[in-house]
């Protein structure tokens, strides 16, 4: 088998990965449709995309069909972007201020125009044999790399933005939706990275080599989309968002009270809710709770949340995150050094005390006490 049909090989499965994985996400049962939805029109374009190692078989002298494949790419980092913000935060919706996402897309098309979509067959065919020394070609990768820039990104600072939010409003001690989202970008990141380095042979006389970066190309988009199957599979209901109304801590503070917060932290009335709030997690063990929420405990204690917010991630000087788990690890080493419970196993001890994940648990035990469950047991 040459390199030509090996190509053709995985460019077959990974577009039947990638619309299989399409089908699952329309059909999967889930909270979040917009995501999967999302998600899945994605996959569609990345079949589409990938289709491009086997697709001039088909065509036949369909040159517009062809070029206008090529511009599709331009709705990949979009789609991508918009799966962000709907994972991340439970109450987005689309809107028509969105369509402008389009707009690469359509200018990339409108560039095509006169010296192809509205040419000659004898003009197309001489375009397709020197296309790469076409303006419009350079055009067109030229703002495909802008573009790729722009969205990855706008990504990493979504996801900045919800690590911070999650931290000062949450306390389930899972996260996954964030390493998931951080790792699907760093994924793409370096992909797309290796696709440039590949395409940057294109411009030489290394023709060999070109060939079997394609090869590689091909092999890695085939095994990253079986990497999503399997993500898939394990968290069908694509994980829960939080709300895009929430604002971080320094956002709502008056103007100045960052500055003074040494001053303000002796004050009388705030070393009071302090005292009625370490009081209640000791007394109440809210903390218990794996899915506690800045919210539910505002509740409880009858303080609005905003002002619970600030005490916490501002006076207190931790996230609410991190304040939690601190009373779980210290409730967890109470029940390790207690004789009477020996036979719990760290397992059994680490849900029983809020968590709902063993790497997480031992991570925040291991920052807060330097040493492992087990250890300190033993200790």
């Amino acid at each position: 088998m040459d390199k030509l049909s090996f190509l053709n090989g995985i460019a077959w499965i990974a577009v039947f990965v990638s619309m299989l994985l399409a089908f699952f996400l329309f059909t999967v049962k889930t909270q979040n449709k917009l995501a999967n939805r999302l998600f899945a029109f994605f996959f569609i374009l990345s079949a589409i995309d990938l289709s491009g190692f086997f697709f001039y078989e088909f065509i036949d002298g369909q040159f517009d069909l062809e070029v206008f494949r090529w511009t599709t790419c331009l709705l990949g980092m979009p789609l991508f972007y918009l799966f962000v913000l709907a994972v991340c935060y439970s109450d987005f919706r689309l809107q028509w201020k969105h369509l402008w996402h389009l707009f690469p897309f359509l200018a990339v098309n409108l560039i095509f125009v006169p010296r192809f979509y509205l040419a000659g067959e004898v003009e197309k065919i001489q375009f397709f044999r020197i296309h790469n020394q076409m303006p419009e070609m350079l055009i067109f990768r030229s703002i495909v790399e802008f573009q790729y820039v722009y969205y990855i990104v706008g990504v990493f600072l979504i996801l900045k933005k919800y690590k911070k939010l999650y931290l000062e409003n949450y306390a389930n001690t899972g996260f996954s939706t964030y390493m998931w989202l951080f790792q699907m970008a760093t994924v793409f990141l370096i992909a797309h990275i290796i696709v440039v380095l590949k395409t940057l042979l294109r411009y030489t006389d290394l023709n060999e080599t070109f060939l079997w970066a394609n090869v590689l190309v091909g092999s890695i988009a085939l095994l990253i989309t079986c990497w999503f199957i399997m993500k898939a599979l394990n968290h069908p209901e694509l994980f829960r968002g939080i709300n895009s109304k929430l604002k971080l801590t320094k956002d709502i503070l008056p103007e100045g009270e960052i500055k003074s917060e040494t001053a303000n932290s002796q004050n009388g009335v705030i070393s009071a809710q302090i005292e009625t709030l370490r009081q209640y997690m000791t007394e109440k063990e809210p903390y218990l709770d794996p899915s506690l929420t800045i919210q539910e405990l505002a509740n409880q204690i009858n303080i609005p949340v905003r002002d619970l917010s600030v005490l916490i991630n501002h006076h207190i000087d931790q996230h609410f995150f991190d304040f939690v788990n601190e009373y779980r690890i210290q409730k967890a080493m109470s029940i390790l050094k207690n004789p009477s419970k020996k036979e719990l196993t760290v397992l059994e001890i680490l849900y029983e005390v809020g968590f709902n994940s063993k790497s997480s648990f031992n991570t925040s035990f291991k920052k807060y006490t330097n040493l492992t469950p087990t250890a300190y047991r033993n200790s």
